[in-house]
């Protein structure tokens, strides 16, 4: 059987990351206990807002499926390419990885209202480069230990996991463009947070807003 072109490659990528990220575990694990999470909150499909619900077991769930969905774009690129040259090995997951990350999002199957991909970007990272993922996770794990707050440590972790990874020579090109893609896309997705931030109103981890 011949190879494929890189172009047919990449295309499968993306669609097939896209599909995977589309797949909303907070709104199915909340629908499968009887809650619509989208008029609970912020209204997000996301952990943070799940949890706002007082069912830990779904948070753990959503955050659990949403990190994996992007883990697995990621994955199936990697294997699925096993015998292609590692360039268009790295662009593929990468392609993969981001279109993961804008199908959670943008989901198809909720009419493109998704949530903020936090749990997908964490999990792309660690999938695409498990030290960049590392990085990234001691970042929003030491801003949210100190102010208690989840998007402030999304935000820290994404402003500033390129420019570590860049200048430790942490990962290859096609994953800091991953990286930043889903960096500016958190930051655009944060709005909100970013406004609640400044004023001091944003809630604290574990607290239901109302």
């Amino acid at each position: 059987m011949p190879a494929l072109p890189d172009a047919a490659i990449y295309a499968i990528s993306i669609i097939g990351g896209y599909l995977l990220g589309s797949i909303s575990f907070g709104y199915i694990a909340a629908k499968a206990a009887g809650i619509d999470i989208r008029s609970v909150g912020s209204g997000n499909i996301g952990a943070t807002n799940v949890l706002r619900t007082g069912r830990k077991d779904l948070a753990a769930i959503t955050f659990i499926g949403d990190t994996g969905k992007g883990a697995a774009a990621v994955g199936l690129a990697f294997f699925l390419l096993l015998k292609a040259d590692l360039q268009t090995r790295q662009i593929a997951m990468a392609l993969a990885g981001s279109a993961a990350f804008l199908g959670h999002l943008f989901p198809v199957w909720l009419k493109f209202k998704g949530g903020k991909g936090v749990a997908t970007f964490f999990g792309t990272l660690f999938a695409a480069c498990w030290p960049m993922g590392l990085m990234a996770a001691a970042l929003w794990l030491l801003t949210a230990f100190i102010f208690r707050i989840s998007s402030l440590g999304a935000l820290v972790a994404a402003a500033l996991i390129v420019p570590l990874a860049f200048f430790t020579h942490t990962a290859p090109y096609p994953f800091l463009g991953m990286a930043l893609f889903m960096a500016v896309l958190i930051y655009i997705r944060h709005r909100d947070n970013i406004r609640r931030l400044l004023k001091g109103e944003e809630p604290k981890i574990g607290k239901k807003k109302v």
